[in-house]
């Protein structure tokens, strides 16, 4: 009928066919052009170094919006690279693991920041420590990092300007507190910047690699703490000598086949020496903290860690008075330690790090009721807690 359009037609149910049985597995995808396949990885390399240049330009603006500044470290937000880095853990699908991923966006704002002027990091030395380690995965590979004698000179380096940040270590997860780095802040102005956690193995290293021609293992005492139960059972008779880092212990392993050294695998390379044994380590999960010095607080950056050095009267409930306003509020302690407040004969300070940012609350009010019970009450630093 004029003016009517027809209904489509309902399909036929379709005709079922039977399949040929199999052996129950997959048909295998066809094998991939190997030609085409490296065509595909040269077109995105392409297209990645395109976007890391324009990243380096928006960089490169971020300088200019900011006007002249003295130095590099007038351009660090490491607030900033926190917030970056745990978006870039938050958009890990995989294939690759999440600490992959940090250590590439690392060095790409590492070397974004040093178009303005690269960042000069003191550490413990000599080259080849764990220090140096823990410098290039915080500040990533093109910030200048440079070695000194002791922990004390790094403190030093940072206070005077002539680096702008210090890497020191400040506790293991075998081993404890390393106190000559707390006692450093008692007389110290210098702030906590921000922390890094390395998972730390140790190797037995020398000359010849021979297990049997080792009369003296050196290393720094830690490590050789962290190494106890392996040196008892594989080399007992062996003289332990501590030293003042791995590093050096691996520069005088280098002079003769009857030394070892207690080391990682950077100290290996660095002074050409072979691995005898290792991972050496007692604990699998064997970790050390560092912590970032330098001479300013920074804001919060959503996921804070604050340490407080809290110096006391000597009154009976004093501690539990300096605690109380934290867990009332519910902020969360890791760590309390006390050490000799060096102004009087036993008198203490504790150092205490909580959850939060001093300048955000519950926090900042709980630091408000703390100066009520305490003598003195210092803020060592507020900081991102370690990504990765």
């Amino acid at each position: 009928m004029a003016g009517k359009t027809p209904r489509a037609r309902k399909a036929a149910p379709a005709k079922q066919t039977r399949r040929a049985p199999t052996s129950g597995k997959r048909a295998a995808s066809p094998k991939p052009d190997l030609a085409q396949v490296r065509a595909e990885i040269d077109g995105i390399d392409h297209e990645i170094q395109a976007l890391i240049a324009r990243r380096a330009h928006w960089a490169h603006e971020v300088g200019r919006a900011k006007g002249k500044l003295a130095a590099a470290v007038d351009y660090y937000r490491p607030e900033r690279e926190a917030q970056v880095l745990r978006r870039v853990v938050d958009r890990n699908d995989g294939p690759l693991a999440d600490d992959v991923l940090v250590r590439l966006f690392r060095e790409i704002m590492s070397a974004c920041l040093a178009q303005q002027e690269p960042l000069k990091v003191g550490y413990l030395g000599p080259e080849g420590t764990f220090s140096q380690q823990a410098v290039f995965k915080h500040f990533g590979h093109s910030a200048k990092g440079f070695p000194l004698a002791s922990i004390a000179e790094v403190f030093d380096e940072v206070t005077e300007g002539r680096a702008d940040f210090g890497v020191v270590p400040v506790e293991n997860s075998g081993q404890g507190t390393i106190q000559s780095t707390l006692d450093l802040f008692l007389g110290s102005p210098l702030k906590i910047c921000g922390e890094v956690e390395l998972a730390v193995h140790q190797y037995l290293l020398s000359r010849g690699g021979h297990l049997e021609d080792i009369e003296r293992v050196n290393s720094h005492g830690q490590s050789l703490a962290q190494c106890r139960g392996w040196l008892r059972q594989n080399l007992p008779h062996v003289e332990l000598q501590a030293v003042s880092s791995n590093a050096e212990a691996a520069r005088r392993a280098r002079k003769a086949d009857d030394v070892a050294a207690i080391a990682g695998l950077n100290a290996a390379h660095v002074y050409g020496l072979k691995v005898v044994a290792g991972p050496i380590e007692d604990r699998t999960d064997n970790t050390t903290r560092f912590l970032v010095i330098g001479r300013t607080l920074f804001p919060p950056s959503g996921n804070d860690r604050t340490s407080l050095l809290v110096f006391v009267r000597d009154q009976p409930g004093v501690l539990y008075r300096v605690l109380e306003p934290l867990a009332r509020r519910g902020i969360n302690m890791d760590r309390i330690e006390s050490r000799p407040a060096h102004a009087g004969k036993w008198v203490y300070a504790f150092f205490i790090d909580v959850a939060g940012h001093v300048d955000e609350s519950p926090l900042r009010d709980a630091l408000g009721e703390l100066g009520d019970c305490a003598a003195q009450v210092t803020v060592l630093g507020s900081y991102p807690v370690a990504v990765a």
